[in-house]
């Protein structure tokens, strides 16, 4: 067995993934964003790990069951293997509320890094080598933290823009294509 970290790439769910339906856990409403699935197949092809990360306060609010977001969850994870061949290596989420101002009120709600460490200590992954992609600067910033490179894949879900250097995205991006030309061509670069 090999002890070198493999590289991942963490995928926001809502809005990155799939289309940004608030607080959806209706499998009818499940839609993957244009592309999404192509890619994600493509970066799996080329070695990348895939996780999903993903802030669901939904749960904390009380707008969904555990129950039937994990029948979504099942089904997202499922659709991706018989559409695109992608077995997903982990799916982590956040069941915590933000507190008034929008902020985390625990280690693993984007933009802290929980997620992303949790999953990188499980499955030995180099965060290094790493991307997060991601509809919001919240997203970017939890990348930054973890020690990852991060895409803002401008999809419409960041409305507020709050600037700070961990909130700078190694790349601004509006379809899939680009998040896979954006880190494969990384890739090559680390290997040449």
């Amino acid at each position: 067995m090999s002890s070198e970290r493999r590289a991942a790439v963490f995928v926001d769910k809502d809005g990155t993934l799939v289309e940004n339906v608030p607080y959806n856990v209706d499998p009818a409403l499940l839609r993957f964003e244009s592309g999404a699935l192509e890619a994600l197949a493509a970066l799996n092809s080329a070695g990348f790990s895939i996780f999903i990360v993903t802030n669901q306060s939904g749960l904390a609010r009380g707008y969904f069951s555990l129950r039937a977001f994990e029948a979504l969850r099942y089904l997202l994870q499922q659709r991706l293997l018989d559409e695109a061949g992608v077995d997903l290596e982990g799916f982590y989420f956040c069941p915590h509320a933000p507190d008034l101002k929008g902020g985390p009120t625990c280690l693993c709600r984007k933009p802290m890094p929980g997620m992303l460490s949790r999953a990188a200590s499980t499955h030995r992954l180099d965060l290094t080598r790493s991307w997060m992609v991601g509809d919001t600067l919240d997203d970017v910033e939890a990348g930054r933290r973890a020690g990852c490179r991060s895409i803002l894949y401008d999809s419409g879900g960041e409305t507020v823009w709050r600037s700070a250097p961990l909130r700078q995205p190694h790349a601004k991006v509006s379809s899939w294509d680009q998040v896979v030309r954006t880190i494969l061509d990384e890739a090559d670069l680390g290997r040449a």
